[in-house]
């Protein structure tokens, strides 16, 4: 018998040297590709004090952040920010004089570009993850301004850095949750206002799900990134009665989120996080309820949550910060 299906399995045993081997079933099983991770990172955006900015810092392979760079396009503060076409990134929305729509691309050597006139609702405090194996991601949730409120919509970027129009939303309506992929081609947004600890899946077509129960302590402006092979953890966020806290919840490859462990670092929020190195995180600045502040932690591959690194950028809280680069 000949197999030549591209990913079929089969189960054969050995009979003896006259039958030899006998096939007793086959199947054809999805063989789906892994996108290669990225291995470095920019941060940009955010507030210091009471400035919106537009400063960046280049994190490389080795997740050393390095000093301000004089940045590029509208300051704003809580934009989002997310890996697309694999080692591109795209920072979208967010806050300036009031909620905006436009993006600034990022190429796969770190530089960000000038504004991009937006598509969909301006709002702040959205969530982003890549979804899908082709290097498609989305902008969800957030809050309009003006009376509006907080929203579910969400945006699809596509593997060229387009953002798609409005599409209704799913979940309860909230911002400053945080999200990220996990498992391959999936992802997940979870946390946010109301210090929400429901999540919210995301399909390898960009199709959010309805709320899933929520697993550990609700919080608002958590961090989220990736580790590992498909793994992600949630980091950070603001607590009911202000307690600002440190608090871990990992992300299974099957995106099941675990209970509460105890982080490493200052507690705040409104941090940003990427991956680095391929494999690893970190999660930078933030404000913990009487500064802003902008140590680093590092992730091992492990999903172990590093102390504070000492600032080399501007402390300020409400930055983004996405993955680019195939090359180290």
């Amino acid at each position: 018998v000949e197999y030549t299906t591209s990913g079929q399995s089969i189960n054969i045993v050995y009979s003896d040297a006259t039958k030899g081997w006998i096939p007793l079933e086959d199947d054809v099983v999805a063989d789906e590709p892994s996108p290669p991770p990225t291995q470095k990172a920019i941060i940009g955006y955010g507030r210091v004090g009471s400035t919106k900015v537009n400063t960046s810092n280049l994190v490389n392979s080795s997740g050393v952040v390095a000093t301000d760079t004089t940045g590029v396009g509208t300051a704003r503060r809580i934009c989002g920010a997310v890996s697309y076409g694999g080692d591109k990134g795209i920072f979208a929305y967010g806050y300036s004089t009031g909620p905006v729509s436009m993006s600034n691309l990022v190429t796969n050597q770190g530089v960000i570009g000038a504004d991009v006139s937006g598509v969909g609702t301006g709002r702040s405090g959205v969530a982003t993850s890549t979804y899908g194996v082709t290097g498609q991601a989305l902008f969800g949730f957030g809050e309009i301004g003006g009376g509006s409120g907080v929203t579910n919509i969400t945006n699809k970027v596509s593997s060229s850095g387009v953002v798609a129009s409005n599409t209704t939303g799913v979940g309860t309506s909230r911002n400053v949750a945080a999200g990220n992929a996990y498992g391959v081609g999936l992802g997940i947004i979870a946390y946010g206002t109301s210090n929400s600890n429901i999540s919210n899946l995301i399909s390898n077509t960009g199709v959010v799900s309805s709320d899933v129960s929520g697993v550990g302590t609700g919080r608002q402006g958590p961090g989220a990134a990736g580790y590992g092979t498909g793994l992600a953890l949630f980091v950070y966020g603001e607590a009911a009665s202000s307690n600002f806290t440190n608090i871990v919840n990992k992300v299974s490859f099957t995106g099941v989120v675990a209970s509460d462990t105890t982080g490493a670092g200052t507690g705040r929020y409104l941090c940003s996080a990427a991956n680095y190195g391929g494999d690893k995180a970190f999660f930078f600045g933030g404000d913990d309820a009487s500064n802003n502040v902008g140590m680093t932690n590092l992730v091992s591959n492990t999903g172990v949550v590093g102390n504070d690194v000492s600032a080399v950028a501007t402390a300020r809280e409400g930055s983004a910060a996405t993955g680019y680069s195939y090359s180290a």
